[in-house]
């Protein structure tokens, strides 16, 4: 590869563009701490049209850099989004430099529509979305499996942001298993304006678990009418079915969250959850029209609201401009 004016690299894009989606848990049991520290979980994993936005451009030299920008309906706190090594999509793009031969320095731009620590994955989106659009600039040569398993080494909702659709999630939700669910569900998100973090929710969820002496099973499973309701796109089927056993956590630690639940109810929701670890909430619409008045409703009501569907596509190349 060399170098053309200023910097730019010819024989590969001069920069890709990719997206990918945030998700919703419809449902997520988890487990007691296992010895590593982390928990077991049994989740159905829904990607949702609400999608991160990466574009990755060769620099000169080896270096990894990224700068974030907020953009669509949601307040996101860009100054709390970490822009050194620490970011998980420069984490993504170095670990895929380190098995790409013609890999070169690359700024990520990441334009984040998810809600930042909101539960939905919005920084494993961003960690799927710079190694598709590294694989894609530097010509790596890796499938999307193999991109995927790549993806494990940064966290459980990596490979799923990658591949997208429904899925089954085991072990730490890096055993993933798809599952048929065409037919869409629409929801419509309420976010907080402020974050969870993932950790102290899970440690919650541990001590109120001893405080009322629970023991769960070491490998949770999944409710198989979960999945049929989803193949059917049956909303009112999938309604009592929801559930997640990290919202009694995030609730104690933002009591605040009930309130948005209960505006959901009367609002005429099929039924409300908070997304993943928190703070963001989901709320089941009956079909398309549903979703529209209920974020209606709810916007009246002075919530930030937004209807969304699933299942949506994973991590995906939107433009590749050519050297």
């Amino acid at each position: 590869m060399v170098l053309g004016k200023a910097g730019e690299m010819r024989g590969n894009p001069r920069s890709v563009r990719v997206a990918a989606p945030g998700k919703i848990n419809v449902s997520l049991r988890v487990g007691p701490p296992r010895e590593d520290g982390y928990h077991g979980i049994a989740s159905v994993f829904l990607a949702v049209s609400l999608y991160e936005e990466i574009t990755a451009t060769p620099t000169r030299g080896q270096d990894i850099t990224v700068s974030v920008t907020g953009a669509g309906p949601f307040p996101i706190p860009t100054d709390s989004v970490p822009l050194d090594s620490t970011n998980l999509a420069v984490r993504a793009a170095r670990l895929l430099a380190e098995v790409s031969p013609a890999s070169t320095g690359v700024h990520l731009d990441i334009v984040k529509k998810v809600p930042v620590s909101g539960g939905m994955g919005g920084g494993s989106a961003d960690a799927a979305a710079a190694l598709l659009a590294c694989e894609a600039l530097w010509g790596s040569g890796f499938s999307r499996d193999e991109l995927a398993k790549i993806a494990g080494e940064l966290g459980a909702d990596v490979p799923f942001a990658l591949l997208g659709g429904t899925a089954v999630g085991l072990g730490v939700g890096e055993r993933l298993t798809p599952a048929i669910s065409k037919t869409p569900l629409h929801f419509v998100l309420v976010p907080a304006d402020y974050g969870l973090s993932t950790p102290v929710v899970y440690r919650l969820l541990d001590e109120i678990r001893e405080r009322k002496g629970i023991d769960p099973p070491a490998q949770p499973d999944i409710n198989p009418s979960i999945l049929g309701a989803m193949r059917a796109g049956d909303g009112h089927g999938l309604a009592p079915l929801l559930h997640n056993d990290l919202q009694e956590a995030a609730l104690e630690l933002a009591p605040g969250l009930g309130d948005i639940l209960e505006a959901g109810q009367k609002a005429g929701a099929l039924a409300g959850i908070v997304s993943g670890s928190g703070p963001t909430v989901a709320f089941l619409a009956s079909g398309e029209g549903h979703a529209a008045e209920l974020e209606s409703r709810l916007t009246v009501e002075g919530l930030i609201a937004m209807a969304v569907y699933g299942p949506a596509h994973g991590a995906r190349i939107r433009t590749s401009h050519p050297a």
